[in-house]
Formats: C-alpha cells, structure tokens, sequence
C-alpha cells in the first residue's frame, strides 16, 4: 500500500507529479482523498454513519471515522473514488447518486507524519440501517450511528460527548453490540475547522 503512486499538487493546487504514498506522508506533498458521508433518516431523525477503524491500520487505528473514504490513485478520478464506498462498506452505487459538498484542504503533522490532503466530500442519503452494511474487515472493524444533531453540537462545542451505537467485528467475524459514549478523542484527528465546516454543509443539505 505504502508503494502506490499518488497524485501530487503545490499549495495552490496545481497538478506536480506522482510519488509514493510513503513519500507523500514522509515529504508532506498535498494529494487527493475521496471522502464519502452517509446520512440515514428514521422517523424524522437524521443519524449519520462513523466507521469505526480497524485496529491494525498504520495511521488512526481503532477511531471513530468517515463512514467510507480513501485516497485517490495516480490513475484515478474523483468518480472512480466510490470504489472506496463499494470496498469498506458494500455500498454499490453510481457518482451521480452522491451530493458534493465541497473540496477541502488540511494539514496533519504527526511524528514523520505529514498528511495533506485535498478532500473532495460527498454525502449519500440512505434508507440502510446499521446492519446493512458489508464491512472490508481489514480496514473497518465496526459500523455506528449517531444522532446528527449530537454529531453537529460535539464539534462546535456544545456538547463533551455524544452515544454512537452499533456493532464492531470480533476476531471470528461475528458481529458484538457496541454502545458507547465518545468524546472528540474518540475520532480521526482532522482539524476542528474541518469537522466544523463539513457538519455544517451536511446540515445545510438535510435541514434541521
């Protein structure tokens, strides 16, 4: 994985070349990732879906997550990422079924690690419950839901914690009930800015 070639861009986001995704995150080169929110509504409540991150990844294991997201290859449009949706969730569907929110840049530095990405963020609104999901087990151990409301006031700051509840896979493959009640530390450490600014475009779209 850490051998596929990226697509990668200066600060105004112009096309450069390709690199390695090891390089990319060593070097912090800007790249393009496909990032996909799924929205459920059920007797008048919205609740979005959060992958819950395998324990074995390289970067953020075992955290709260995009429902499905990942990076662009070299070869790639940002069409060909709802393969990524496909491939962690089992979700087959068609771009045109996706609403855009927007094209999003931030910075992660950690360590060696320098993640740049481009975002280019999608909701899909579904009927699926939590269960209906077929979960790529070697990239997400479990799927949750949240009430959006709570999601959207756990990033601005009004609220310390929020319930997710769902399932997470165990080693043998099987299903356990999760329940929890998670703070910010529970998630993917995008900058604040970018929760902030993607809830509020998701709210923008579904209303309430």
């Amino acid at each position: 994985m850490e051998s596929e070639r990226l697509k990668i861009f200066d600060n105004k986001r112009n096309l450069i070349g390709t690199a390695s995704r090891e390089e990319v995150h060593r070097l912090g080169y800007w790249h393009e990732v496909f990032h996909c929110w799924v929205i459920s509504s059920v007797a008048g409540t919205n609740c979005i879906y959060l992958q819950l991150r395998s324990e074995t990844k390289k970067d953020y294991p075992s955290l709260f997550d995009i429902t499905a997201a990942g990076h662009l290859l070299a070869d790639e449009t940002v069409r060909d990422g709802v393969r990524e949706i496909e491939e962690e969730i089992g979700v087959c569907l068609n771009f045109e079924e996706l609403i855009p929110i927007g094209i999003f840049d931030y910075c992660v530095v950690r360590d060696n690690f320098i993640d740049k990405e481009l975002a280019n963020v999608f909701l899909y609104k579904t009927t699926k419950n939590v269960n209906d999901f077929i979960l790529q087990q070697e990239e997400v151990a479990g799927m949750v839901k949240a009430d959006f409301k709570d999601f959207y006031k756990l990033w601005l700051g009004q609220k310390e914690e929020i319930k997710v509840s769902g399932y997470k896979m165990n080693s043998q493959g099987e299903r356990m009930i999760l329940n929890e009640t998670v703070g910010k530390e529970r998630f993917v450490p995008h900058p604040l800015s970018f929760y902030q600014e993607i809830t509020h475009k998701i709210k923008e779209v579904i209303g309430g």
